[in-house]
């Protein structure tokens, strides 16, 4: 039986190229850390925090610098795009229905394309965070079952400064943004974590393992992004006022640097 990893269908390598060169005249992309060679090839989930509209561009781009296609979770409305949603159907991404009945196909989805070798990326907060500092919020559970039910480690991503690209309000006063992101070109980062999240303490039944491997994710995800936000550990240099801040997901957050306690 070939278990090789299955391969990259040609839309999505004709996307990772296009992302380069659509994020080029926009910002100065820096991606730092990698996925470590061990980790490549089989199954992995990387799990990243989302700031921005532009994200899944940068993300991307980031992708094809660090030499790796993983399938994306994307939300529904992209799919029903007349020409978005065949590139994405035709690059093999998974389709996410949020708010509908239909969301809980994503997971079993996801699982399959993990066992199957695929690597796959997904933002555990479901949502652009609404954070008011702009951490990442509580995350959904998604996640935590995915690599449950595939058995597959979970590397932290963080992602900073796709906020001064393209404000949360997109793609109200979409010309704008882009004119000035192109006057201004923003260094935009993107952080691939040193290793993949611990999760062999979680205890319990399997609703409380993940709820506890979530926090701990979640936790990654911070500490990653702490390191490219030496500077902006409280109020963001940058500032989108069309973010609406909303505290019912925010984390109990820990100084930067501070081990991971478990739950």
């Amino acid at each position: 039986m070939d278990s090789s990893p299955p391969r990259t269908p040609f839309m999505w390598r004709f996307m990772l190229v296009l992302a380069r060169i659509v994020v080029a005249p926009l910002c100065r992309l820096r991606v730092s850390g990698t996925v470590p060679a061990e980790l490549r090839g089989r199954p992995l989930i990387l799990a990243a925090n989302h700031v921005s509209p532009f994200d899944p561009i940068v993300m991307t781009a980031a992708c094809h610098k660090a030499r790796i296609a993983p399938r994306i979770l994307a939300t529904g409305g992209i799919f029903d795009a007349p020409i978005a949603g065949a590139a994405m159907r035709a690059a093999g991404h998974i389709r996410v229905d949020r708010n509908t009945a239909h969301v809980a196909d994503a997971l079993p989805a996801a699982a399959q394309a993990l066992r199957d070798g695929a690597m796959v990326l997904v933002y555990p907060e479901g949502r652009i965070g609404l954070d008011p500092w702009m951490w990442p919020e509580r995350g959904k559970t998604g996640v935590a079952r995915m690599a449950a039910l595939a058995g597959a480690p979970v590397l932290p991503v963080a992602q900073w400064g796709a906020h001064a690209v393209l404000p949360y309000e997109t793609p109200k006063r979409l010309l704008p943004s882009l004119l000035r992101a192109l006057r201004r070109r923003p260094v935009v980062h993107v952080r691939f974590g040193d290793a993949p999240v611990d999760l062999t303490g979680v205890t319990g039944t399997a609703g409380a393992q993940a709820m506890q491997a979530t926090r701990l994710i979640m936790d990654g995800i911070h500490d990653t992004l702490a390191a490219l936000r030496p500077g902006e550990m409280e109020t963001p240099h940058h500032i989108d006022r069309t973010r609406p801040p909303d505290l019912s997901r925010v984390r109990p957050r820990r100084p930067a640097g501070n081990p991971i306690s478990r739950p």
